[in-house]
């Protein structure tokens, strides 16, 4: 088996369009589990970290070559970016055996006419990197130079420095300004640990005994802060390794999920309907909070995405979940003003999971983004309907972007029968929650060690007026 080998046709396939790649990751480690802990490693470093750094791989990759990463055949470019990450910034690989099995890849790929084009290319940049400034803020004149001028167009600095098309950062720079939007972008590129749900019904001995389990099996462990049931767990090879699973006692799923189920206040017999509902994390972590005399209509549009949610609510054993293939946009009468909560975790730009999801970012398109707002105003339009009165509307996405955002809230409560409910109460212990008595929330990745999440919370009306 030749890793490198691996990781360059699963690039190829990635940039092909026709598999996201955390799905392909998990698919190829799940095939080759065989292989030794460092191998799968390996693979998973180099595949996710070329796709994190691809904008400032080209530009670095565009400095040393005479040929455009542009013009390039796929394959050759998709080689280069793979052993430019592995010199940049993996200091346990030699530099000589990257460019030495770039070389070999090339030839057994029938390109041996562009043997000696690798070869220079690669040792260049081998030679100048301590000049080029990569990880974090470039320092020192050379690395300065090398990026464009940070003063004059801030928007073109940060999009390469920290490998971010450049209308979203010209977008969080308006928003949020230059100190903020260089934060999120650093705290983005960061290593996310895998976070989990306990059930809040286990008992603390029985939950103790499998975090030994993993700190056992050499997984570090962390409480995070704003929830008791919540945990971080890094060196983790495969959420399907970790000591609980099977056996269903937890959720995988960020803490800004869990505490969109949180602010949604759901009690003990209530119905729930959760409107998109897949993989299915808020679901069945409403299902616990309704317990077996409530239960969670959890819909989503296709049979896979519903596939998800029946996999995670069989898993953790929970009955009170009815699994179904539903339009969110399509209104069912049956549901009218049935609902005590309903969540709706709507489709959007996913700019804040983009430390998880690393190829969402060069998929994004300027009609995407201008449609996703409508798309998302189309289902609350819908689905608010289902709500009883006095009932509970609950919106989120998992973006950073404010007209997919605060924008919809200020649209939403000024065209239907809701008001916003204050957040402050269910948000003690976090901080930056400023807009909570106005009945949302932005998370940030910097700040509040979480996804960059968004959560509204409206309570409809007992009396409309007319």
């Amino acid at each position: 088996m030749n890793i490198r080998e691996l990781i360059l046709d699963m690039l190829m396939e990635i940039e092909s369009g026709r598999i996201y790649s955390n799905v392909l990751i998990r698919n190829v480690l799940d095939k080759y589990d065989y292989l030794p802990a460092k191998d799968k490693a390996f693979i998973k470093r180099v595949t996710e970290g070329v796709l994190e750094r691809r904008i400032q791989i080209d530009y670095i990759l565009n400095a040393f070559s005479k040929v455009s990463t542009e013009k390039m055949k796929p394959l050759i470019r998709s080689l280069l970016r793979m052993s430019v990450y592995q010199i940049l910034f993996m200091d346990t690989v030699p530099d000589a055996a990257v460019c030495n099995e770039a070389v070999k890849l090339a030839a057994k790929r029938k390109f041996h006419s562009l043997k000696g084009f690798v070869n220079g290319v690669l040792r260049n940049i081998a030679r100048e990197k301590d000049g080029i400034g990569i990880d974090g803020e470039p320092e020192g004149k050379r690395a300065e130079a090398f990026y464009p001028d940070r003063e004059k167009n801030p928007a073109a600095y940060f999009s390469v420095v920290y490998s971010m098309p450049q209308p979203v950062v010209e977008m969080w720079l308006e928003d949020y300004g230059t100190d903020r939007t260089g934060k999120m972008l650093q705290a983005l590129l960061g290593i996310r640990p895998v976070t989990i749900r306990w059930k809040e019904s286990m008992a603390e001995e029985e939950r103790e005994a499998f975090l030994a389990r993993m700190e056992q099996a050499g997984m570090e462990v962390r409480h995070h802060p704003y929830l008791s049931y919540a945990y971080e767990i890094s060196h983790v090879e495969g959420v399907r390794k970790i000591p609980g699973f099977d056996e269903g006692m937890f959720a995988v799923q960020d803490v800004s999920s869990m505490l969109c189920v949180e602010c949604a206040g759901i009690k003990e017999g209530n119905l729930v309907v959760d409107v998109c509902a897949a993989p299915g994390g808020k679901s069945t972590h409403a299902a616990e909070k309704a317990g077996k005399g409530g239960k969670v209509l959890a819909r989503d549009i296709s049979e896979a995405k519903i596939a998800f949610v029946k996999e995670n609510a069989a898993r953790q054993r929970f009955g009170n979940i009815e699994a179904q293939v539903c339009d969110a946009t399509v209104y069912e009468e049956s549901l009218d003003a049935k609902a005590d909560v309903v969540l709706a975790d709507v489709p959007c730009s996913g700019l804040g999971i983009l430390g998880r999801k690393r190829d969402i970012k060069y998929n994004l398109t300027e009609e995407m983004l201008s449609k996703l707002p409508l798309v998302q105003r189309e289902i609350l339009d819908n689905v608010w309907k289902y709500v009883k009165p006095g009932g509970i509307l609950v919106y989120s996405t998992c973006t950073i972007r404010k007209e997919e955002n605060e924008e919809n809230v200020k649209w939403f409560l000024d065209n239907h029968p809701f008001t916003a409910e204050d957040l402050g109460g269910k948000l003690k212990g976090i901080p930056h929650t400023e807009t909570a008595a106005e009945g949302y929330l932005q998370l940030f990745p910097d700040i509040h060690e979480t996804d960059g999440f968004f959560i509204a919370v409206f309570r409809r009306k007992e009396r409309e007026e007319r």
